[in-house]
């Protein structure tokens, strides 16, 4: 068969991981691709850019803030050194920027399975109540903030403990107004606003991943408990399960939005059986992987669709199984790094 060729970013495996390591190895899995892997990096520290088992090349890009047109021109350059023909962006933050140059992308032979830009706004962490109310879901109490005076508002309303979120990533729990102001401050110099005070509900921590099919189903799902998070609350270790009510919110989610590309919702399951939704990524998380390894590669289905090539039938997956997460050390010399300072690729 003869190769396509894949764009991956999020290769930044640190300890707030990105998702592109998994969804490469996921890939790298379904030997009937015969997958030619481009690492797409935005600094020279990412550990992806030195995977030379998972990535055949590798290249740094300009950040998602950049004009399209930069953003345009240095995938022109690749698409002429490699000849891509798809790409996987796994940030939130350039999804609106690859969402922007869809038809520029396909014009250019590079295929992408995105959602529009009303179903990313959708997600939108500011009005996740909104949207959830839509399709009959539930979400703790969630406030929105864009000052210290907003910030103090709402704290006193929602009441500590609480949690407080960047518009993009990382989410704390804080229990003192001291702590809570500085991890606003902290939030909004690294994200922007609006930064999000959510109320804090006890129950089960689950969360599924899934590619939604832009017609209302979906091209697999798989739903896990978490069991050791880490401080940002990734997961660290989890184990399968088959939850009706998750799968049930899950399926309402996608029929209301007609969803288009990889998405996780992640999700408190109350004592009284409550399904809060807490939020919707719309991307692949860095547990991806666990997906593949008990039999849904969610990536290589999701590169049949963007590229029109047949689907297996959707294979079923055991309950039980365990995701355990570990670090991993790299011994290389300094010439993959200065290759990388000076050339931009390698």
């Amino acid at each position: 068969m003869t190769p396509i060729n894949i764009a991956v970013t999020g290769i930044n495996a640190v300890d707030n991981p990105g998702p592109g390591t998994g969804v490469a190895r996921s890939l790298r899995e379904d030997s009937e691709l015969a997958a030619h892997l481009i690492g797409l990096a935005y600094d020279v520290m990412e550990p992806g850019l030195y995977m030379d088992w998972l990535f055949d090349r590798r290249y740094i890009m300009p950040y998602p803030s950049s004009e399209p047109e930069i953003f345009l021109e240095r995938l022109q350059h690749i698409q002429q050194q490699v000849g891509l023909d798809c790409a996987i962006p796994n940030f939130d933050v350039e999804l609106p920027l690859y969402i922007h140059c869809a038809s520029d992308l396909a014009a250019m032979g590079i295929h992408t399975y995105l959602p529009t830009k009303t179903q990313f706004a959708l997600r939108n962490k500011a009005k996740l109540a909104e949207a959830a109310a839509a399709f009959g879901g539930t979400t703790p109490r969630t406030i929105a903030v864009t000052s210290v005076g907003e910030l103090h508002d709402a704290a006193e309303e929602l009441e500590f403990p609480l949690m407080i979120k960047g518009p993009y990533y990382k989410a704390y729990r804080v229990g003192t107004e001291s702590e809570l102001l500085w991890r606003f401050h902290a939030l909004a110099a690294e994200w922007g606003y609006p930064i999000i005070l959510q109320e804090i509900v006890s129950g089960t921590e689950l969360n599924l991943v899934g590619v939604g099919d832009g017609r209302g189903g979906h091209l697999g799902m798989v739903a896990i408990k978490k069991m050791w998070v880490t401080e940002l609350g990734k997961i660290w270790s989890g184990v399968t399960i088959h939850h009706p009510d998750l799968l049930a919110t899950a399926a309402a989610f996608l029929k209301y939005s007609c969803w288009r590309g990889p998405f996780e919702l992640e999700c408190i399951a109350t004592r009284e059986g409550q399904i809060h939704l807490i939020e919707i990524n719309p991307r692949f998380p860095a547990w991806t992987y666990f997906a593949t390894g008990v039999g849904i590669n969610l990536p290589a289905r999701l590169v049949r669709a963007a590229l029109g090539l047949p689907l297996p039938p959707l294979p079923s997956y055991d309950a039980g199984k365990l995701l355990m997460r570990y670090t991993y050390e790299m011994v290389t010399d300094t010439n993959p790094l200065q290759t990388l300072i000076t050339l931009g690729e390698r």
